[in-house]
């Protein structure tokens, strides 16, 4: 078994894992804890899919560069959002919340870019929607969850009992 054989094995194993902590991510109740060790074993994986993906696309240049480039703007987003959350940073919420939700748009559009042809019913999509379907259905949800969450004070008020 050749080093790129190997190297998709542990990016298709990692990128399954990163797959479902990030829906976990999105679905647990987001406070120390659960949401906490999901979103680190979240990131750590995407440490993973990040240098396989840019390993496999340096050796096979010719046909996967655009790996290359899925792969830093990926963790860059992922990057960005965790940074945010253990630094601290000024309205780090929602730059959290953009940045985690931003990688796990591109995780899921490279895996239809990569794997679309494949699947039953995505493979009828042309390719070059497969793109951008991850980030139009993605950025709604990037503005509805940082509303969501960044003045949780007001929006208990609006949903509070008034009686």
């Amino acid at each position: 078994m050749d080093i790129i054989s190997i190297l998709l094995i542990i990016h298709i194993i990692v990128g399954i894992i990163c797959l479902l902590t990030g829906t976990l991510a999105l679905f647990v109740k987001k406070k120390k804890g659960s949401h906490t060790i999901i979103g680190e074993v979240y990131h750590g994986g995407y440490v993973v899919i990040f240098i396989t993906s840019l390993a496999m696309a340096i050796m096979n240049w010719s046909e996967s560069s655009y790996l290359f480039y899925i792969a830093l703007f990926s963790y860059g987003l992922a990057l960005f959002g965790y940074l945010a959350r253990k630094l601290r940073w000024r309205n780090w919420l929602n730059k959290h919340i953009a940045g985690m939700i931003g990688s796990y748009i591109g995780i899921i559009t490279a895996t239809l870019v990569v794997n679309g042809s494949k699947i039953p019913l995505v493979n009828e999509i042309p390719v070059l929607l497969l793109w951008f379907i991850p980030t139009l259905i993605g950025t709604p949800i990037i503005i509805i969850v940082s509303r969501r969450y960044s003045n949780p004070v007001s929006s208990r008020r609006k949903t509070a009992n008034p009686l």
